[in-house]
């Protein structure tokens, strides 16, 4: 029996005989077990929290534009230009 057969041959077995083996069975139970609880989480794909991330990071940058706007704005404007902030 060439190398090539016997291990064809035991690649054979050993997959039938995990076929009909209760590991497959536990496998099912356990991945649909998880996928339950894994539901029950409130979790993100990665995908989904690296564009999160993204957009965060966009908005972040942006919130740092406007504030030096703003206060290139006041400085131009000088002490006591704006009205106070707040209740009237």
């Amino acid at each position: 029996m060439k190398p090539t057969d016997l291990f064809n041959d035991l690649q054979q077995k050993v997959s039938e005989a995990l076929r009909n083996s209760p590991a497959k069975d536990i496998e099912k139970n356990v991945r649909s077990m998880m996928t339950q609880g894994f539901a029950r989480l409130d979790l993100v794909t990665r995908e989904e929290f690296d564009v999160q991330s993204q957009v965060l990071a966009r908005t972040r940058a942006r919130l740092e534009e406007l504030e030096a706007r703003v206060a290139e704005l006041e400085r131009r404007a000088g002490p006591g230009a704006m009205p106070p902030m707040g209740g009237v």
